[in-house]
């Protein structure tokens, strides 16, 4: 009997296993993906990119709360589209690209945001480690089921001095404003 029980219990790991296994999303690397930050210059939008960045999810739109978001970052791929302005965030003040090359944001508290799974709406709580710091975050997004992928978009604000980005002549605000809004939209397949 204890091994009849024995075998039931290892079919049962291995669906679940398996379902867990189902739920694994991977950003699709040749989709056009898009991680943008904007910050604020003398109150004018001074918008960039990350052009390296990965994004693992585990999830299922039925069954948010089993969840998990990881997103890696090579910070030194940071964008401003000016070559000056890309040579003074790589510097201590502002990202240090010698000393934090990544960044990360790992959540595995997701949730439903409206109570109808067909709004496809969602908040992901999580750690963002950035520039040596760690702080939580909650990142709103939404869902959308594109034939055999997913669409994943949303946005937040950060406020930037809470990483440690933009210190020393660059701390005040009235330069370069204090919140971030971090735009992204990243195409999802299942490996």
């Amino acid at each position: 009997m204890s091994k009849i029980a024995f075998c039931l219990a290892g079919l049962y790991a291995a669906a679940g296993l398996h379902q867990a296994q189902a739920a694994g999303w991977k950003m699709d690397a040749a989709a056009g993906n898009r991680l943008e930050f904007i910050a604020t210059f003398e109150q004018s939008p001074a918008t960039g990119v990350f052009k390296d960045f990965d994004v693992r999810f585990d999830f299922d739109p039925e069954k948010p709360a089993g969840g998990r978001l990881d997103v890696s970052i090579r910070v030194s791929s940071a964008d401003m589209a000016s070559v000056d302005i890309n040579k003074a965030i790589a510097t201590r003040e502002w990202f240090d690209f010698a000393r934090y090359q990544q960044a990360e944001f790992h959540a595995n508290d997701i949730r439903r945001l409206s109570g109808d799974a067909s709004a496809g709406r969602y908040l992901a709580r999580g750690v963002l480690s950035l520039k040596g710091v760690q702080q939580p975050v909650e990142v709103p997004f939404a869902w959308k089921a594109a034939g055999a992928g997913a669409m994943l978009e949303g946005e937040f604000v950060l406020k930037r001095a809470a990483f440690g980005i933009g210190t020393g002549e660059w701390a005040a605000t009235d330069t370069v404003g204090a919140d971030v809004t971090v735009k992204f939209r990243v195409k999802l397949n299942k490996p």
